[in-house]
């Protein structure tokens, strides 16, 4: 085999691999590579402000206009609503069929949970989507402040034409210069994603899964339901071409899965996406307005993790109840995905309102990483769709051509 002509993919395969298996035979040099992991992520993470803002304002001043864009937003929300739900219900379906909570008894002395029990009101969500600063919302990595403030910034640029032509060009030459950073830094995916399956692996065990087993194996059963059978759909109704699709997402999907880290994906999802054949300002704005408003994976948990903890405690909701928790979630789980564990904060907050003990996330707790790894990464690929969706309703066609030749070719 000739390693030099294995894609980025294949090595990022080949890293989680390793990492599962260096995790596995020696759990405390493993535990020892989180600062390798932590160093990939912060570099990630250096990447997403500037990469947003370039593109977004590039994106709405140079071929956009605030019309469209807010047509776009539309279609994008409702897109988001109508999937969301669905990932909720189809999350209450699984754990009523399969019940793994049953026969697991929660216990009062299982320590503290370790997140915060106060879910931000609605009116809070709002008033922290608005920046007071730019400077310090990306400093601090609050994606939706900084689309908010690079979407009325490139409004304002498209409003007053030609004296804005050097700004808009400096934002058109930052998102190019901040993709090809984004190079640069994907060469360290295979070890940074191999040294955060290590630490994981080395620091939980495998044997973490044996108590939890079933609740895991229905969490990622249901997660795999929804990818094939709700976005499989959505991508045969909306005729994406499933194969350059699947080009264009796997490195985000993976990369979301071995790090656990929607904003280690982003990056890569932006490019990829815009090569697919999804317009720069279109996918500037829907992929990050997702990551708050259409966690696909974290909504399918939370409803699984609530009506979970509920059977595992001896206690029976009924239907009305059920009913009631999945409006609730579906109004706290937006907007918060920058807080850390956030569907962990949502979970403890719902838990406290039904009266359900909130053990029951100290519990989750223990198994949080390897519950994380799969709606994480169906974050990212349902945001991927997303902004394909949207680029279709917009009436835009993306090439049907391999994206591999078409980079040869490209490059040649």
């Amino acid at each position: 085999m000739d390693l030099k002509r294995l894609s980025l993919t294949a090595w990022i395969f080949v890293g989680m691999t390793a990492g599962v298996a260096l995790g596995f035979a020696v759990p405390g040099v493993a535990v020892k590579l989180s600062p390798i992991s932590n160093i990939f992520l912060r570099l990630i993470k250096s990447i997403i402000a500037p990469l947003l803002f370039g593109t977004l304002v590039y994106g709405i001043a140079g071929g956009g206009s605030l019309r469209q864009m807010g047509r776009i937003g539309l279609k994008a929300i409702i897109y988001f609503e109508i999937v969301t739900t669905v990932a909720l219900f189809l999350g209450l379906g699984m754990v009523n069929l399969f019940r793994p909570g049953e026969g697991l008894r929660l216990e009062r002395g299982a320590g503290e949970a370790g997140v915060a029990q106060q879910v931000p009101s609605l009116t809070s969500v709002l008033e922290h989507t608005f920046p007071a600063s730019v400077v310090d919302a990306m400093a601090r990595g609050e994606v939706l402040q900084v689309v908010v403030f690079a979407f009325l910034f490139g409004a304002a640029c498209a409003a007053i034409g030609e004296k804005s032509k050097p700004v808009v060009k400096f934002c058109e030459s930052l998102a190019e210069v901040m993709f090809q950073y984004t190079r640069y830094v994907m060469y360290l995916a295979p070890v940074g994603v191999g040294a955060a399956m290590a630490v994981v692996v080395g620091g939980k065990g495998l044997a973490v899964l044996v108590g939890l087993g079933k609740l895991v194996l229905t969490m990622y059963a249901a997660q795999i339901l929804f990818v094939v059978v709700v976005l499989g759909t959505v991508m045969a109704v909306v005729r994406v071409p499933w194969r350059r699709f699947y080009q264009a997402a796997r490195e985000p999907f993976l990369i979301a899965f071995s790090t656990a880290s929607s904003e280690a994906a982003l990056p890569r999802a932006l490019e990829n996406m815009e090569r697919y054949g999804v317009p720069k300002h279109i996918v500037a704005f829907v992929l990050p307005t997702g990551y708050s408003f259409n966690l696909d994976g974290s909504t399918l948990y939370l409803s699984l993790a609530s009506v979970f903890v509920a059977q595992a405690a001896g206690i029976e909701l009924t239907l009305g109840q059920q009913l009631l928790m999945m409006l609730t979630l579906m109004l706290t789980s937006k907007g918060v995905a920058g807080v850390p564990r956030a569907a962990l904060v949502i979970l403890a907050g719902t838990l406290a309102t039904f009266q359900l003990p909130l053990e029951g996330v100290a519990v989750l707790l223990g198994i949080d990483a390897v519950l994380d790894m799969a709606r994480t990464s169906v974050n990212v690929l349902g945001n991927c769709l997303a902004a394909a969706v949207v680029a279709r309703w917009e009436g835009v066609r993306p090439p049907t051509g391999d994206m591999a030749q078409e980079a040869v070719t490209a490059g040649g």
